[in-house]
């Protein structure tokens, strides 16, 4: 490290092109070696890096490396995701600026276009994470379209059509009307809205004098009512269940029927049932087998002819809608629909109403339920031919009961208990070009052939029949849900399935326990018989300072890279502008990031944003990112630099103590340093061991921090000063020793840095074993090396360094001033002594029998009596004590007086008074100091 000054832009490149270089990331595959093996979370091709995946994956790397240094045959499997919804509205936007739809080039085109801009973008976010320090094997790096996961996902699927857990069927969906697709509920957004409550006569059939009155925000979706349902114990409605009412605007007369769905204090007790458009309304329908009427195309638009159907998916029949609302779309055939029940007299009222909008994601467009034809992955049907007995979602769930997969922090199990009891059929097919085609081929009739190609396809058809293949394709978690196999060479039985299924540790947010993580255990027990991995570590949403979500809308987005190489604000402002997905919110991204960012974003370096995210990385909580924190982490790497270049200039060229047979005199101080770091290196294999990053951040924050550079090296100081040849050479041995493994417990974390700071340590403490720290060992506590007596006589030393500290602060003395100390106090003091006078910025320091004549204060501490004897200029530092004296009674009787006021102590929240009360007692002891220091001055 030849630098001066700590510059992560000089250091950061060179050291992650020489690991990749020198195939340091790759695993040992040395089978008499345990593994550990984490996969990526595949992010989206069309990405880029953002706060979640820089506190995500800070995390996998700080696993990795550790394991890696424990010796592990340690693989971190990259990949990207191929994510269909994402990455062809991005195409499609670009083709629109050309005037061009996908519909004009036609599939195959349209996907030769996607891959052209695949190959240009796609691998942004591969590159920085390389920037951020993740230590992946890239030589394993795939992407869920590539031609081997083309092979897995399709065998998969026919596997699984084959022991009937695939079906195709006529369910409702979530459809967004713009992309024209069935969506995912994580694809869906629900936004805090004010609408309406339109409250509508429902004449009864045999009385109209007699109506229920519905109330509902969706009016438009009245024309698929099959019924209206009340509460069973409802006794307003009682007389009313069985009867018809008739549907305004259509004459038709439906049931009322009882159903446990409806609250009876909610609303008016009524509820319009429409199972082709509500999935609340699908599940009343299904118990009480109703018909299911499509009102709406898939645009969104009213029909003019309603499809009825059953819940098996079969069509029934059609009947025509009011002519008036056919071709309208949904929001505009609502306006006209209230106008007729108003102008019909069914509309009893118009409440305003709070309600939570179902939005895409993607496109901002209200989803609609909508019944179209799906294909479906069966979750608690069990395969034909399965001798475990169990469903999909059976093994997914024996494989937490049974602990054989275990949750971090454990309360996560849960969430995902509450999701797989109730969980549904998986809609897997998407109305897309873009992602993994259906398998599946028709004939003229319509009937399905599922098969790995054409020509076996074919073969089930028939020579003569005419066959047209499934143009949707599949969910983009489908084959994302195959990673931790489909990585691993499956089917065939490979090393690397030996080696590395199950993997260690999956850690990913809480967001996507459903839709990845129950699917990864569901799809791996199913085909394996292994689980896909033993932990799943949860952690936290990274929000802004203030506990916003980030988004780039709002303009609090914080790009990882640009905290490592910092960037002015006219840049910040263009880079978080250009491009967004709505314009019209410039202004507020611009007035956002002026107001966080007034002068742009400092350069902070990965290391100090990795060991940032780290300290955030409790249990399973959200965090709120503060730059203040960050900016703290990149002072503690100046800090490291810093006492590095110190012990360098005191050890290089000079005995480390490397010659062990040469005398070593150690003193308390090298021993007490000696044990703490072995005490050090137990809570960091700790942290490790439990996912408690944030206490691992702690650990070494404090250590290096507090212990070795501001206590170890002052001492340090005083040692090589003053001490004989062996002292000196014990000293210089744990400086240099110390800081090595000091770079090695830090190198999960911060491994730039340490990297570079380790190539000129190491050989000083005789420890360059190997090329680099991340293949150097991880250091293992040894209890034998911990010396409680110097544990004891440090405690005593920094009681002592304290008192005198704070006896200077009582006598005001200012740092330049040096005085001598008297102790009074037994021989055993004395090894205390020399370390008092640099440490202290005394003149000497004496130890006495008896402390002489003076006015000075007096401190004690463990028993000894303490006193600086200075020359004090007795007015100045009188008129000093009573104007300190007059404050601290002024804060005193204020406090007393609140304390005192009746009813305080007994309604005041018990901790606000216990902190009064000390507050109280802290500045009665703080009057009598000041009492008898102003004694002594008489």
């Amino acid at each position: 490290m030849e630098a001066a000054k700590y510059d992560p832009a000089q250091i950061e490149g060179k050291w992650y092109q020489h690991w990749e270089s020198q195939g340091y990331f790759k695993p040992s595959m040395d089978e008499s070696k345990p593994s550990f093996a984490i996969q990526l979370p595949p992010p989206n091709v069309t990405g880029t890096l953002h706060m979640g995946h820089a506190f995500n994956q800070t995390i996998m790397d700080g696993l990795t490396r550790y394991y890696r240094m424990k010796g592990f045959n340690t693989a971190w499997v990259p990949g990207t995701d191929h994510a269909g919804i994402a990455t062809q509205i991005v195409v499609e936007r670009q083709l629109s600026e050309q005037g061009i739809s996908r519909h004009d080039l036609g599939r195959e085109a349209f996907l030769q276009k996607i891959w052209e801009w695949k190959n240009i973008s796609g691998g942004t976010i591969t590159e920085q994470m390389r920037r951020v320090g993740c230590s992946v094997d890239w030589s394993r790096e795939y992407f869920t379209m590539d031609e081997t996961r083309a092979e897995t996902v399709t065998e998969v699927f026919v596997r699984l059509f084959e022991q009937g857990l695939i079906y195709r069927g006529k369910r409702l969906v979530n459809w967004d009307p713009v992309l024209g697709t069935a969506v995912s509920d994580l694809e869906v957004e629900s936004v805090d809205e004010t609408g309406s409550m339109w409250h509508i006569r429902y004449p009864l059939a045999d009385d109209a004098s007699q109506a229920l009155i519905v109330a509902t925000t969706r009016p438009e979706t009245l024309l698929g009512d099959v019924a209206v349902a009340v509460h069973p114990e409802d006794e307003r409605y009682a007389a009313f269940i069985g009867k018809e009412v008739v549907l305004p605007l259509t004459g038709r007369l439906i049931p009322v029927i009882a159903d446990e769905y409806v609250e009876k204090d909610f609303g008016t007790g009524c509820v319009k049932i429409t199972p082709a458009h509500d999935f609340n309304d699908y599940e009343v329908g299904k118990r009480h087998q109703t018909a299911l009427i499509n009102v709406l195309d898939l645009t969104a638009k009213i029909l003019p002819q309603a499809e009825v159907y059953n819940f098996q998916g079969q069509a029934q029949e059609t009947f025509a809608l009011p002519e008036a609302y056919a071709g309208l779309d949904r929001f505009e055939a609502r306006k006209a629909l209230v106008a007729d029940l108003q102008a019909q007299g069914y509309l009893v009222k118009i409440d305003p109403h709070a309600l939570k909008t179902p939005r895409g994601d993607r496109t901002g467009s209200v989803i609609e339920p909508m019944l179209t034809s799906q294909w479906f992955v069966a979750m608690e049907k069990v395969a034909e031919g399965d001798e475990t007995g169990l469903s999909l979602a059976g093994k997914a769930r024996d494989a937490v009961d049974s602990g054989k997969v275990k949750f971090v922090p454990e309360n996560w199990v849960n969430t995902y208990n509450q999701w797989m009891n109730n969980i549904q059929d998986w809609c897997i097919s998407r109305q897309l070009w873009w992602g993994h085609q259906i398998p599946a081929w028709y004939d003229e009739e319509g009937n399905h052939y599922v098969a790995r190609t054409e020509a076996q396809a074919r073969e089930q058809a028939g020579a003569q029949a005419v066959l047209t293949r499934d143009e949707d394709v599949l969910d983009t978690w489908f084959s994302s849900a195959l990673v931790p196999f489909s990585t691993m060479g499956w089917p065939e039985e490979t090393p690397d399935l030996k080696a590395f299924l199950p993997s260690s540790v999956l850690v990913t947010g809480y967001e996507i326990i459903f839709f990845w993580v129950a699917r990864m255990i569901m799809m791996t027990t199913h085909f394996t018989g292994q689980v896909p991995f033993k932990d799943v570590y949860i952690h936290g949403m990274v929000r802004d300072n203030e506990g916003k979500k980030m988004s780039k809308s709002e303009g609090n987005v914080i790009d990882p890279v640009d905290l490592i190489d910092g960037i002015d604000l006219p840049h910040l402002l263009e880079k978080r502008t250009v491009g967004l997905r709505r314009p019209e919110t410039a202004p507020k991204v611009i007035q956002a990031t002026e107001k966080l960012f007034p002068e742009g974003i400092p350069v902070f370096g990965a290391d100090a944003l990795r060991f940032t995210m780290a300290s955030y990385a409790s249990l399973g909580r959200s965090v709120n990112f503060d730059f203040k924190r960050a900016e703290g982490y990149r002072n503690f790497c100046n800090k490291l630099w810093n006492a590095t270049r110190f012990v360098l200039m005191n050890v290089e060229g000079k005995d480390c103590g490397q010659d062990e047979s040469l005398p070593l005199a150690y003193s308390f101080v090298d021993h007490w340093m000696m044990s703490r770091l072995q005490q050090t290196e137990a809570a960091m294999a700790a942290a490790f061991n439990t996912y408690r990053f944030d206490l691992a951040a702690q650990t070494m924050y404090e250590f290096v921090w507090n212990e070795y550079c501001d206590w170890y090296v002052e001492l340090a100081k005083v040692q090589l000063n003053s001490g004989d040849e062996a002292s000196q050479r014990a000293t210089r041995r744990v400086l240099v020793r110390v800081l090595e493994v000091v770079l090695r417990l830090l190198h999960p974390i911060m491994p730039f840095i340490t990297e570079e700071i380790w190539q000129t340590v190491a050989p000083l403490a005789n420890a360059k074993k190997t090329d680099s720290i991340m293949l150097a060992t991880w250091p293992e506590a040894d209890e034998s090396k911990i010396h409680p007596e110097a544990l004891a006589q440090m405690n005593v030393l920094q009681e002592l360094m304290g008192t005198v500290r704070n006896l200077r602060g009582e006598m005001n003395l200012g740092p330049a001033v040096k005085a001598p100390l008297f102790i009074e106090g037994g021989a055993e003091l004395g090894i205390y002594l020399p370390y008092l006078p640099m440490m202290a910025r005394l003149s000497d320091v004496t130890l006495v029998e008896t402390l002489p004549e003076d006015d000075a204060p007096v401190a004690v501490a463990l028993g000894a009596r303490m006193m600086l004897k200075v020359e004090i200029d007795k007015a100045a530092e009188t008129d000093r004590l009573n104007k300190e004296q007059e404050k601290v009674q002024k804060a005193l009787d204020k406090l007393t007086a609140k304390l005192e006021k009746p009813g305080y102590t007994d309604k005041a929240p018990a901790h606000l008074v216990e902190k009064d009360r000390a507050e109280l007692a802290q500045l009665n002891d703080k009057m009598t100091q000041i009492i008898e220091q102003l004694a002594k001055l008489k």
